[in-house]
């Protein structure tokens, strides 16, 4: 039997990213999120406008993004109340935000630089993605009462890290599903994949390679632009 109901947020489930961006300064900020979904090398991102990876997504049209593994489900809560903004946003300091500098040693996490941008990827997460920011958007322009308070960030993928544990036999440019453990965010709560395959798919008939996207050629010749 269903019911009409009116939950606060609808968050169903989706994977935690880790997103590295840049300070004006050039230290880096590190910020958990898990609006995101992505299409062939693409990602789109939900993001609070006044948050600090907002900022510096849009200053430097750059980012990396990290996708943790179940195993890093304690540094990425040691990340969750705070912030690269200071003074605090009202409405963070409301929830109980506060500012944090060096987030990377908060979380007990370790940097290491990128190859294309400038901000650093972390070391413990089995994923860590080099991005591009192609496109933003305006959510709700058309409600002056949520008008300007989320950016959605378009994010085109340049290079990709891998953990060689999460990759299929042999297949250097597979993952393996029944390898990876991503982390996973629902109704601000964290949880795991079972183990195991629920059921037969029959996409999984179709090749992988027949999604390849372009943007994987336009990948491989990507440099690094950013200033340190």
């Amino acid at each position: 039997m269903h019911v009409s109901s009116e939950p606060a947020i609808l968050y169903f489930g989706t994977p935690v990213v880790l997103i590295c961006t840049a300070n004006e300064d050039g230290s880096p900020n590190l910020a958990p999120m898990s609006s995101a979904f992505w299409l062939g090398w693409r990602c789109i991102l939900g993001l609070a406008a006044v948050s600090k990876t907002a900022q510096n997504m849009l200053r430097t049209r750059e980012c990396v993004l990290n996708l943790p593994s179940v195993n890093e489900v304690g540094g990425v809560n040691r990340l969750a109340l705070t912030t690269g903004s200071n003074p605090v946003p009202p409405g963070k300091l409301a929830r109980g935000y506060r500012h944090v500098r060096d987030k990377f040693s908060l979380a007990r996490f370790t940097p290491v630089a990128s190859e294309t941008v400038a901000a650093p990827r972390v070391v413990e997460c089995p994923v860590q993605l080099e991005g591009i920011v192609e496109s933003t958007y305006a959510l709700a322009a058309g409600d002056a009462a949520l008008r300007g308070r989320v950016v959605t960030f378009e994010v085109r993928i340049q290079r990709v890290y891998l953990e060689q544990s999460i990759l299929a036999d042999g297949e250097p440019n597979r993952i393996d599903p029944d390898r990876w453990r991503p982390l996973i965010m629902s109704f601000q709560k964290f949880y795991g994949l079972a183990p195991g395959q629920l059921h037969p798919s029959a996409l999984e008939q179709i090749p992988e390679t027949m999604y390849r996207s372009p943007d994987m050629d336009r990948a491989r010749v990507a440099v690094r632009t950013a200033t340190n």
